[in-house]
């Protein structure tokens, strides 16, 4: 294996172990604001949002379809459905907007 991997890899694992031990050390306390303890909740939705919607966009090769089934998939998620009937939905959705562009 070159060096240069194996310090890229390194780096990595000391970012990583970084970002997971900072928290444990900066708050030791329990967190009382209001304010940062809604703000830390919705975090991991943030991020997930964040990482997914591009894909959502790209999947298809085609915006417009993207686009149509993300709105499908608001729409049917909005209303209440389940998540296979959400996907099904948004996935037929793709299927006929492609079809008819």
């Amino acid at each position: 294996m070159r060096l240069e991997i194996l310090i890229y890899i390194l780096i990595m694992a000391l970012i990583t172990y970084l970002i997971r031990m900072l928290p444990l050390v900066v708050f030791r306390k329990e967190i009382k604001s209001r304010f940062i303890r809604s703000f830390l909740y919705y975090v991991p939705y943030v991020t997930l949002s964040v990482m997914t919607f591009p894909a959502i966009l790209e999947a298809t090769g085609d915006l417009g379809t993207g686009l149509a089934g993300f709105a499908m998939a608001l729409i049917l998620a909005w209303r209440g459905l389940s998540l296979p009937a959400v996907a099904a939905g948004a996935c037929l959705t793709v299927l006929l907007t492609g079809l008819i562009l």
